[in-house]
């Protein structure tokens, strides 16, 4: 069976699968470039509103290809990271769907999606050193911003291994589900609900909203971020039908 990655646009939701259970579904460099053009097919795909990325039981997974990476120079290396970094740079809201091993560059996949759901067997796993190697692809960065520096410091140069429960109380993911692969895709879809149903535009400007007022420093700021994409939404027809559904909803109420 040909590694691929399998993209599958329905009920408002793209799901994105890393398909190669062979390697444990370890990115090549063509998997990874096929991963990145399923996210921009995403973003141009009207009708979808939230990308789901998962793996092919058993694993979410294992990182690069090894073999790849061993011949890699700089361009090889950045053309490994392109699939997990167009998840990181994606427009739309993002869920990682993680019912497996997330491991190196998996962690990295994981970990640049908005939002992760741990299945029961999830494991996050740097593994970087044990191998010898530097930790790539911004690893260090999105492991401190999610998760702090202390449990950063201990995944990273200590090889601590988190399993779902424990990557919930480190805030690295939302929450775990029980069950099996098929559980965590509908938790993954429910989760995506609410985005599914809000106006497309307003939805691509509250996340481009909540990436920018991340490092800002003041309330202030803030407020004046979000104001000019507040008004759009506020002049547009589908507030404009949502609010009078409310109002009438609101009406008939005994």
């Amino acid at each position: 069976m040909t590694d691929r990655i399998v993209s599958e646009h329905s009920g408002g939701v793209a799901l994105l699968t890393v398909d190669a259970p062979g390697s444990r579904n370890a990115l090549t460099l063509d998997l990874s470039a096929q991963l990145a053009a399923a996210v921009e097919a995403a973003e141009r795909d009207e009708s979808v509103h939230a990308v789901v990325v998962t793996g092919t039981p058993p694993a979410f997974c294992a990182g690069a290809d090894l073999s790849a990476l061993a011949e890699a120079g700089e361009p090889g290396l950045r053309a490994i990271y392109e699939g997990f970094l167009a998840v990181a740079r994606c427009a739309l809201p993002t869920i990682a769907a993680v019912g497996g091993a997330a491991v190196g560059a998996g962690l990295n996949l994981a970990l640049a999606a908005d939002v992760r759901l741990a299945g029961p067997r999830a494991k996050f796993v740097a593994r970087f050193l044990e191998l010898g190697l530097h930790p790539g692809g911004g690893m260090t960065w999105m492991t401190q911003r999610l998760a702090g520096p202390q449990q950063a410091a201990a995944m990273t140069l200590f090889g601590e291994v988190l399993d779902a429960e424990a990557a919930v109380r480190a805030g690295l993911a939302l929450r775990v589900v029980d069950g099996g692969h098929d559980e965590l895709l509908t938790a993954a879809r429910e989760l995506a609900h609410t985005a599914v149903a809000a106006p497309r535009e307003a939805l691509i400007a509250t996340k481009r909203s909540l990436r920018t007022t991340a490092s800002l420093a003041t309330h202030e700021e803030a407020v004046d971020i979000e104001i000019r994409p507040q008004l759009a939404s506020l002049a547009s027809p589908e507030f404009t039908e949502r609010l009078s559904l409310l109002q009438a909803r609101i009406r008939s109420r005994p």
